[in-house]
């Protein structure tokens, strides 16, 4: 937990404000284009005549085939439909049950993309309505209300699927219902070799200095696509490829939804919705590359940052040599352009909301930090590249690791003391007296000397904010890896019931008895 306006953060966070550039985007045949990356609220137009409803579909097939004998029926495949989760709850289970959910309808013109979208029918601090397309035979909880919007045939596109009797080209009785819905102009130039292809390409991010700045994958994040309600989407592997396993005859609407496939989701999607989404716009069905920099749009550069540090944490904690607790499923962070402060929290994993004095001090924000729960906030203000970043985020997934050591009981006297340090001394870390500096003094050491040492290892050099004049010693824990107790063994020393620097000495001689001499000697050159 690093700077101060840690107290305000909640309530600073109704009202940061956001900046806005251009990024590049290369689209599936090579050319370069510029496409603002929209943040405001999505902007719908008219509603549209949706091609894949069955009545459409219908009509198309009569139209392709019209004196075909024994032409095959169309049937229902799926039906699109919306949910109106009264919680995160609520939004948890659908989307558990493989519901995938977008927060604005699929068959409405979209005038202004963005980020996010409210029904304006709705009060703003609830959750708006989630569409989603799902099987007929779609087991619906009956404690969540849902509307079934329209039944739909999504044909599998292959040009010549065998029917019973003959051969069906459904490429073409697509083409035709988006003809006959008055959607023509979505359709890609038709070829003898047809137009259906399955959407792929790679999203990057340049860290100038890191490996000479060559583009670097962004790791696991979601890439989504759709045309109307046939949507679809894919992870991204580690280099930033993608493959989405459906195909398209129309352009396709692109989206980049935070929520990594190692659990942990960026950002919250205004409103109520954990995971922020970046639009990127239409794009042709073969594919879209995107490449990312420090000039890209703040917002997205930042999300992907953060997305990659927290995967090669992940990784990290994953290592066979040297293996640190992974920090808990369903991990959320909040990111701040505006602000300074970054904390780890936890509201998500059940720290902090039962404590009277912050309901006190968040009054009628309660409501709204209970509904979103972050569990680790990162403010960016001071960040300017992506090695800065990649150090706070690392900084923060480290207090992560070392919840899961603890668990809540260690982090509500820990918060505890950070509120009240900045409540006498105007610094949240203290001067190191007082109930519960202990927690702080074990927490900061670690973090510090974990985003140091992970700093060092990609860049070669000292973590911008690793700190040596704090009341507390990182250096202690840099000077014991150097000495050979590497960061596995230090972190199994972080146990519930070390609360301070002696604490901490104690249980690693406890643990590595053959090197007490050495322990002591490093903590006495740094204690007072």
């Amino acid at each position: 937990m690093k700077t101060s306006s840690y107290l305000l953060l909640a309530v600073l966070s109704i009202t940061v404000a956001c900046s806005r550039t251009a990024p590049e985007i290369t689209s599936g045949d090579e050319q370069r284009v510029e496409y603002p990356v929209e943040h405001e609220a999505i902007v719908l137009g008219k509603r549209l005549d949706d091609p894949y409803a069955v009545r459409n579909m219908r009509s198309a097939l009569n139209a392709v085939y019209p004196t075909k004998a024994g032409r095959p029926q169309i049937g229902i495949t799926d039906l699109y439909v919306r949910f109106l989760p009264k919680d995160t709850d609520e939004y948890d289970r659908l989307a558990d049950m493989g519901v995938i959910m977008y927060d604005h309808p699929l068959d409405y013109e979209i005038v202004k993309d963005g980020d996010y979208y409210h029904d304006p029918e709705l009060d703003e601090d609830q959750i708006t309505w989630q569409y989603a397309v799902v099987k007929p035979d779609f087991n619906f909880p009956k404690d969540i209300v849902y509307e079934i919007c329209d039944s739909c045939c999504i044909p599998t596109i292959r040009r010549t699927v065998r029917s019973v009797n003959d051969e069906i080209d459904w490429e073409a009785v697509e083409r035709e219902a988006y003809r006959l819905t008055g959607n023509e102009d979505k359709l890609l130039p038709q070829t003898k070799a047809g137009t259906s292809g399955c959407p792929s390409g790679r999203i990057t991010i340049e860290d100038d200095k890191y490996d000479d700045g060559q583009p670097i994958g962004v790791a696991g994040v979601m890439v989504s696509v759709n045309s109307f309600v046939k949507f679809s989407s894919a992870y991204t592997d580690e280099q930033g490829f993608y493959q989405i396993p459906r195909e398209y005859s129309s352009d396709v609407r692109y989206r980049l939804i935070f929520s990594n496939r190692k659990g942990f989701d960026i950002g919250l999607n205004l409103i109520l919705i954990p995971a922020s989404t970046s639009a990127l716009g239409i794009g042709s069905n073969s594919g879209m590359d995107v490449q990312v920099d420090k000039y890209s749009d703040r917002k997205l550069f930042s999300r992907c940052v953060v997305n990659n540090a927290a995967w090669d944490y992940f990784e990290m904690c994953e290592d066979e040599l040297m293996p640190v607790g992974r920090p808990p499923s369903n991990l959320r962070f909040w990111l701040f352009q505006n602000l300074n402060a970054s904390s780890a929290v936890f509201l998500h994993q059940g720290v902090l909301l039962n404590m009277d004095y912050l309901s006190n001090l968040l009054g009628l924000y309660k409501f709204l930090i209970q509904i979103f729960m972050p569990d680790i906030t990162l403010g960016l203000k001071n960040c300017a590249d992506y090695s800065e970043i990649y150090a706070a985020a690392v900084h923060e997934m480290a207090h992560a690791s070392h919840f899961m050591k603890t668990k809540e009981e260690y982090w509500n006297s820990l918060i505890g003391y950070i509120l009240m340090s900045f409540f006498t001394t105007g610094n949240i870390y203290g001067n190191g007296g007082g109930s519960g500096a202990g927690y702080c003094e074990v927490s900061e050491m670690w973090a510090y000397y974990l985003e140091n040492q992970l700093f060092k290892e990609r860049y070669g050099k000292k973590s911008p904010n690793y700190s040596t004049t704090y009341w507390f010693s990182p250096q202690v824990l840099v000077n014991l890896d150097e000495r050979g107790l590497n960061r596995s063994m230090i972190y199994d020393a972080l146990t519930a019931d070390v609360v301070n620097a002696d604490g901490l000495k104690s249980k690693l001689i406890e643990l590595y008895p053959s090197e007490k001499n050495m322990i002591e000697q490093v903590f006495n050159r740094y204690s007072e």
